[in-house]
């Protein structure tokens, strides 16, 4: 019986032993994340108030619910956890679904003064991620008047959102109740949100874009002069159908009278950060320079600057994946060489490692993109099957974790988070609430009162 071990528990890893289990009878899969919780970005990622969108959850629980799928919440791998060589010698095959944990980084003047921070560490806050809680995104920083958000992807139109949305939109949502509470008093009323290109390569979805004007007590506007800078804004009839929705809701928006709203959200096109301005040790604008298309797709600097107001940033110009002990690492691309999900050493494939999700080929694509991904790295291991499983590994390597000191979450303490986070819902007059910090999830996972 081959035997496989799927480290992460989001999309790209939920899909993988999906599919696994679907081509192969009697394989046997355990999904190990670092975690006590399962679903990955699916539950620390997707907005609070896309409901839709994170009603994926019951798709990723049928997965794991299966007779011969296993969950092992809160076993990290590498440093302080269990080492990728320990994992080989335990499975047949092992697939690192570990996504792209960190960042990228703007490198400019004044990135790390106190009111900059990345969209990640922003989002994982209201999302309760529990590394998230010394987070400082209380009263102190969102007493800011007037917020820039870098970057014009989905990211970047949530996080506006969060800032524009009130407590009576979010106390709906599983959001935690501390985010809630900062949130709903929130000073913010002014939200830049900026991108260095033009409309026409703006990488929001159009339902993201469109939702910025159905918040309530909202106006949205953007600069008519600069939407005209991109000539595929102007002509927008070769554009794919996606980008050609977008530039149709932004000329609206170009053209409609204008409108009264607490908040104010303006999106700004071919403008680029260099320098995050200072007050002390704080952040009280930026400074950007005024971009122009280049003909080649890109866009060069034209050396005329002006400087928004600001005293909060949120940077969101993209994940990058991270270095895993054991593993080969391409620091170009952020990702683990590979050839159709074999992971590549030395440029030979290692028998038995593969790759799938953002870590195999960048954070790129929507969630259903992992399913293609996950179905090549499958293909790819299942046709190394028969020489994989003539070596032999232990019966059941969840007994070999417990003697070397893990003490997995499994299943029955996935389902104990949730009572507990129904609970703590309950107990604060809202539907489920999730618990934000290690503490609280483990305590909750082995059974006792959060």
């Amino acid at each position: 019986m081959l035997s496989v071990a799927v480290i992460g528990s989001g999309p790209s890893g939920c899909y993988t032993a999906q599919t696994l289990v679907q081509q192969d009878p009697d394989v046997r899969i355990d999904v190990l994340d670092r975690l006590p919780c399962p679903y990955g970005l699916v539950r620390y990622g997707v907005a609070p108030d896309h409901e839709k969108i994170k009603s994926l959850q019951n798709n990723l629980r049928t997965v794991l619910e299966h007779e011969r799928v296993r969950f092992l919440g809160g076993v990290p791998v590498g440093p302080g956890g269990v080492p990728v060589a320990r994992l080989r010698e335990l499975y047949h095959a092992v697939v690192y679904c570990v996504g792209a944990a960190t960042d990228r980084r703007l490198g400019i003047p004044g990135e790390e003064l106190r009111g900059s921070w990345s969209a990640t560490e922003f989002v994982s806050w209201y999302s309760a991620h529990p590394d998230a809680v010394g987070c400082a995104f209380d009263r102190t920083a969102l007493s800011a008047r007037s917020a820039v958000v870098i970057g014009v992807g989905n990211v970047a139109v949530d996080v506006t959102r969060m800032l524009a949305r009130g407590a009576t939109e979010l106390s709906p949502t599983d959001m935690p109740q501390a985010a809630l509470t900062s949130l709903a008093a929130s000073e913010v009323t002014h939200i830049h949100m900026v991108g260095r290109r033009g409309p026409s390569q703006a990488r929001f979805t159009t339902k993201e874009l469109r939702e910025l004007s159905t918040l309530p007590d909202t106006r949205v506007t953007v600069n008519p002069a600069e939407l005209e800078l991109d000539t595929a804004y102007v002509d927008p009839a070769a554009l794919p159908a996606a980008q050609r929705r977008n530039v149709e809701v932004l000329r609206g928006w170009a053209t409609a009278p204008p409108a009264e709203g607490r908040h104010r959200i303006r999106l700004r096109f071919f403008l680029r950060p260099v320098e995050l301005l200072a007050d002390g040790d704080r952040v009280c604008g930026v400074r950007l320079e005024r971009t122009a298309p280049d003909g080649h797709g890109g866009v060069t600097g034209t050396g005329r600057y002006e400087e928004i107001e600001a005293q909060l940033v949120l940077r969101s110009v993209g994940y990058r994946g991270v270095p895993l002990e054991g593993l080969p690492f391409d620091p170009g691309h952020g990702t683990v060489p590979h050839l159709a999900g074999r992971v590549l050493r030395d440029g030979t494939a290692a028998p038995g490692e593969y790759v799938a999700g953002w870590i195999k080929r960048g954070p790129t694509g929507v969630i259903g993109t992992n399913r293609p991904c996950a179905k090549e790295t499958v293909t790819s291991l299942l046709e190394d099957a028969s020489e994989l499983v003539r070596r032999e590994v232990p019966d059941d390597p969840l007994a070999a974790l417990r003697a070397e000191g893990c003490t997995p979450v499994e299943w029955s303490g996935w389902q104990a988070i949730e009572r507990a986070e129904a609970a703590l819902g309950a107990s604060l007059g809202r539907g489920v609430v999730k618990l934000p910090d290690w503490e609280s999830l483990m305590t909750a996972a082995n059974g006792s009162a959060p």
